[in-house]
Protein backbone atom coordinates (compact mmCIF):
# COMPACT_ATOMS: atom_id res chain seq x y z
CA UNK A 1 0.00 0.00 0.00
CA UNK A 2 1.18 3.46 -0.40
CA UNK A 3 0.57 5.85 2.45
CA UNK A 4 -0.55 9.45 2.09
CA UNK A 5 0.68 10.74 5.29
CA UNK A 6 2.78 10.69 8.50
CA UNK A 7 1.89 11.80 12.09
CA UNK A 8 4.43 12.05 14.42
CA UNK A 9 5.07 11.59 18.26
CA UNK A 10 6.95 14.97 19.54
CA UNK A 11 9.21 13.73 22.00
CA UNK A 12 11.53 11.36 21.05
CA UNK A 13 10.43 11.06 17.55
CA UNK A 14 10.94 14.36 15.92
CA UNK A 15 13.05 16.12 18.93
CA UNK A 16 15.62 14.88 21.39
CA UNK A 17 13.61 16.62 24.42
CA UNK A 18 15.17 13.98 27.33
CA UNK A 19 18.04 16.66 28.86
CA UNK A 20 15.84 19.66 28.66
CA UNK A 21 12.84 17.80 30.28
CA UNK A 22 15.26 16.06 33.00
CA UNK A 23 16.51 19.12 33.88
CA UNK A 24 12.99 20.81 34.54
CA UNK A 25 11.65 18.71 36.96
CA UNK A 26 15.48 18.32 38.69
CA UNK A 27 14.71 22.29 39.32
CA UNK A 28 11.64 21.39 40.82
CA UNK A 29 12.48 18.31 42.88
CA UNK A 30 15.27 19.68 44.53
CA UNK A 31 13.42 23.15 45.02
CA UNK A 32 10.79 21.27 47.21
CA UNK A 33 13.63 19.34 48.75
CA UNK A 34 13.30 15.46 46.94
CA UNK A 35 15.78 13.58 45.47
CA UNK A 36 16.33 13.54 41.75
CA UNK A 37 17.12 11.59 38.90
CA UNK A 38 20.07 10.57 36.51
CA UNK A 39 18.38 11.96 32.96
CA UNK A 40 18.23 8.54 31.53
CA UNK A 41 15.67 7.53 34.07
CA UNK A 42 13.52 10.15 32.36
CA UNK A 43 13.12 7.62 29.35
CA UNK A 44 10.87 5.99 31.29
CA UNK A 45 8.22 8.54 32.94
CA UNK A 46 7.82 10.87 29.63
CA UNK A 47 5.01 9.98 27.17
CA UNK A 48 1.86 10.05 29.25
CA UNK A 49 1.84 13.81 29.88
CA UNK A 50 3.58 16.05 32.22
CA UNK A 51 1.21 15.88 35.19
CA UNK A 52 2.81 11.92 34.92
CA UNK A 53 5.73 13.08 34.32
CA UNK A 54 5.49 14.77 37.57
CA UNK A 55 3.88 12.14 39.30
CA UNK A 56 6.26 9.61 38.44
CA UNK A 57 9.51 11.60 39.37
CA UNK A 58 7.97 12.26 43.17
CA UNK A 59 8.47 10.13 45.72
CA UNK A 60 6.18 7.47 46.23
CA UNK A 61 4.88 8.78 49.11
CA UNK A 62 4.76 12.36 48.22
CA UNK A 63 2.07 11.84 45.11
CA UNK A 64 -0.99 13.44 46.88
CA UNK A 65 -2.93 15.37 44.34
CA UNK A 66 -2.30 18.65 45.84
CA UNK A 67 1.46 17.96 45.59
CA UNK A 68 1.44 16.77 42.18
CA UNK A 69 -0.67 20.48 40.78
CA UNK A 70 1.61 22.15 42.85
CA UNK A 71 5.02 21.19 41.28
CA UNK A 72 3.07 20.28 37.75
CA UNK A 73 3.16 24.45 37.77
CA UNK A 74 6.60 24.73 38.87
CA UNK A 75 7.96 22.43 36.18
CA UNK A 76 5.43 24.41 33.50
CA UNK A 77 7.35 27.90 34.65
CA UNK A 78 10.59 26.26 34.74
CA UNK A 79 10.41 24.56 31.17
CA UNK A 80 8.61 27.81 29.88
CA UNK A 81 12.11 29.48 30.81
CA UNK A 82 14.14 25.95 29.72
CA UNK A 83 12.72 24.02 26.87
CA UNK A 84 15.20 25.02 23.87
CA UNK A 85 18.34 24.97 25.69
CA UNK A 86 19.62 21.27 24.59
CA UNK A 87 16.68 20.07 22.54
CA UNK A 88 17.51 19.59 19.24
CA UNK A 89 16.08 17.19 16.12
CA UNK A 90 17.03 13.71 15.70
CA UNK A 91 19.80 13.37 12.86
CA UNK A 92 18.09 12.20 9.61
CA UNK A 93 14.69 14.34 11.03
CA UNK A 94 15.54 17.52 9.09
CA UNK A 95 16.27 15.78 5.71
CA UNK A 96 12.93 13.51 6.05
CA UNK A 97 10.41 15.67 6.53
CA UNK A 98 12.06 17.60 3.64
CA UNK A 99 11.89 14.63 1.43
CA UNK A 100 8.46 14.15 2.51
CA UNK A 101 7.33 17.50 1.83
CA UNK A 102 8.96 16.70 -2.02
CA UNK A 103 6.56 13.78 -2.33
CA UNK A 104 3.83 15.28 -1.55
CA UNK A 105 3.03 13.04 1.39
CA UNK A 106 0.79 14.74 3.98
CA UNK A 107 2.42 15.40 7.70
CA UNK A 108 0.60 15.93 11.41
CA UNK A 109 1.94 16.10 15.19
CA UNK A 110 0.15 14.14 17.68
CA UNK A 111 1.28 14.26 21.51
CA UNK A 112 0.61 14.14 24.46
CA UNK A 113 2.89 17.35 25.66
CA UNK A 114 1.01 20.03 26.33
CA UNK A 115 -0.71 22.33 23.50
CA UNK A 116 1.24 25.59 23.64
CA UNK A 117 5.28 24.04 24.15
CA UNK A 118 4.20 21.95 21.00
CA UNK A 119 3.19 24.51 19.00
CA UNK A 120 6.06 26.65 20.53
CA UNK A 121 8.53 24.01 19.50
CA UNK A 122 7.13 22.67 16.16
CA UNK A 123 7.90 26.94 15.13
CA UNK A 124 10.92 26.87 16.37
CA UNK A 125 12.25 23.88 15.07
CA UNK A 126 10.29 22.99 11.86
CA UNK A 127 9.08 26.77 10.75
CA UNK A 128 9.13 25.68 7.01
CA UNK A 129 7.33 22.25 7.75
CA UNK A 130 3.56 22.43 6.26
CA UNK A 131 1.84 20.44 9.16
CA UNK A 132 -1.56 19.86 8.45
CA UNK A 133 -2.39 19.61 12.16
CA UNK A 134 -0.65 20.09 15.33
CA UNK A 135 -2.06 18.87 18.15
CA UNK A 136 -0.70 18.65 21.70
CA UNK A 137 -2.08 17.97 24.81
CA UNK A 138 -5.14 20.13 25.62
CA UNK A 139 -7.76 20.29 28.86
CA UNK A 140 -10.95 18.32 27.99
CA UNK A 141 -9.45 16.23 25.34
CA UNK A 142 -8.34 12.37 25.75
CA UNK A 143 -5.00 11.32 25.53
CA UNK A 144 -3.05 9.13 23.56
CA UNK A 145 -3.69 6.37 23.70
CA UNK A 146 -6.72 7.52 23.11
CA UNK A 147 -7.60 7.52 19.17
CA UNK A 148 -9.07 10.55 19.21
CA UNK A 149 -6.11 13.28 18.42
CA UNK A 150 -5.02 10.66 15.61
CA UNK A 151 -8.25 10.80 13.94
CA UNK A 152 -8.76 14.61 14.16
CA UNK A 153 -4.99 15.04 12.37
CA UNK A 154 -5.81 12.42 10.01
CA UNK A 155 -9.26 14.41 9.07
CA UNK A 156 -7.27 18.00 8.79
CA UNK A 157 -5.29 16.10 6.25
CA UNK A 158 -8.16 14.71 4.22
CA UNK A 159 -7.08 11.09 4.28
CA UNK A 160 -8.32 7.97 5.67
CA UNK A 161 -6.50 6.49 8.88
CA UNK A 162 -5.65 3.65 7.12
CA UNK A 163 -3.62 5.92 5.03
CA UNK A 164 -1.65 7.08 7.88
CA UNK A 165 1.55 5.68 8.75
CA UNK A 166 1.75 6.81 12.71
CA UNK A 167 5.67 6.86 14.36
CA UNK A 168 6.60 7.32 18.03
CA UNK A 169 9.34 5.79 20.61
CA UNK A 170 6.50 4.61 22.92
CA UNK A 171 4.19 1.85 23.42
CA UNK A 172 1.60 4.61 24.11
CA UNK A 173 1.82 5.71 20.42
CA UNK A 174 1.75 1.96 19.01
CA UNK A 175 -1.52 1.71 20.90
CA UNK A 176 -2.63 5.10 19.70
CA UNK A 177 -1.98 4.03 15.97
CA UNK A 178 -3.70 0.56 16.30
CA UNK A 179 -7.02 1.80 17.94
CA UNK A 180 -6.91 4.59 14.72
CA UNK A 181 -6.39 1.93 12.37
CA UNK A 182 -3.06 3.14 11.07
CA UNK A 183 0.17 1.62 10.58
CA UNK A 184 2.19 1.66 13.74
CA UNK A 185 6.04 2.34 13.14
CA UNK A 186 8.46 2.14 15.77
CA UNK A 187 10.65 5.14 16.41
CA UNK A 188 13.83 3.07 17.38
CA UNK A 189 16.28 6.26 17.84
CA UNK A 190 13.69 7.60 20.94
CA UNK A 191 13.03 6.89 24.32
CA UNK A 192 12.05 3.64 24.65
CA UNK A 193 13.39 0.17 23.81
CA UNK A 194 12.73 -1.39 20.75
CA UNK A 195 11.29 -4.68 22.80
CA UNK A 196 8.68 -2.11 23.93
CA UNK A 197 7.78 -1.19 20.64
CA UNK A 198 7.31 -4.35 18.89
CA UNK A 199 5.54 -6.16 22.20
CA UNK A 200 2.75 -3.23 21.67
CA UNK A 201 2.25 -3.88 18.38
CA UNK A 202 4.72 -2.06 16.53
CA UNK A 203 4.72 -3.02 12.43
CA UNK A 204 8.32 -2.09 12.26
CA UNK A 205 10.66 -0.58 14.13
CA UNK A 206 12.99 1.63 12.72
CA UNK A 207 16.79 2.54 13.56
CA UNK A 208 17.57 5.76 11.33
CA UNK A 209 14.60 8.31 10.68
CA UNK A 210 15.48 8.26 6.94
CA UNK A 211 14.45 4.07 7.11
CA UNK A 212 11.19 5.65 6.61
CA UNK A 213 11.50 6.61 3.18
Amino acid sequence: MTYQAVIFDLDGTLLDTLDDLAASVNRVLTANGFAIHPTDAYRWFIGDGSAILMERALPSDKRSPEIVAACLQALLDDYKQNWHRATQPYDGIIGLLDELQRRGRHMAVVTNKPHRFTGLMIDYYFRTVPFRAVLGQQDGIPKKPDPGQALAAARAMDVLPAACLFLGDSAVDMKTAKRAGMLPVGAGWGFRPHRELVDAGAALVLDHPLELL
